[in-house]
């Protein structure tokens, strides 16, 4: 099933100079990319984005480093694009990740991850729109 997903470049990513490859990356794993910009997110949308890990003990550090500096959301698409995004990306502690994924070779550590990727289709959509107008994405199929 072609479904969706939501990939931000994180504020790691983006100030190591890492935007190109990593899209790179994307393009390589054959998604296809509807949407991408680049974004300076505010504290308070920082902490709507991420509201739903509010009770988590890292929410106030990932909310504090996602409005650290520039950020690229990208609405993805893909036959089933949730599981194969979080493939590519690798495990969120990049010391686990498999060789070859985003987090191996772009993650400092596991709080500076390099990506976010969506953990459901639904979670996809709402993150999309979070960022994107259905206008700002070129659906070209």
């Amino acid at each position: 099933m072609i479904e969706r997903t939501l990939c931000i470049l994180k504020p790691d990513a983006v100030s190591a100079g890492n935007t190109g490859n990593i899209i790179a990356h994307i393009q390589k794993e054959g998604f296809r990319i509807l949407g991408l910009k680049m974004v300076a997110l505010s504290g308070k949308a920082a902490s709507k984005f991420y509201e739903v890990h509010k009770e988590r003990p890292f929410y106030a550090g990932l909310v504090e480093f996602m409005s650290s500096g520039a950020c690229v959301p990208i609405a993805l698409e893909k036959e089933n694009a949730i599981a194969e995004w979080r493939r590519v990306i690798g495990s969120t502690d990049p010391a686990e990740a498999a060789d070859g994924t985003i987090r191996k070779l772009y993650a400092k550590n596991k709080g500076e991850n390099a990506v976010h990727g969506s953990d459901s289709v639904e979670n996809g959509l709402r993150e999309i729109a979070f960022f994107f107008t259905e206008a700002e994405l070129a659906d070209l199929a």
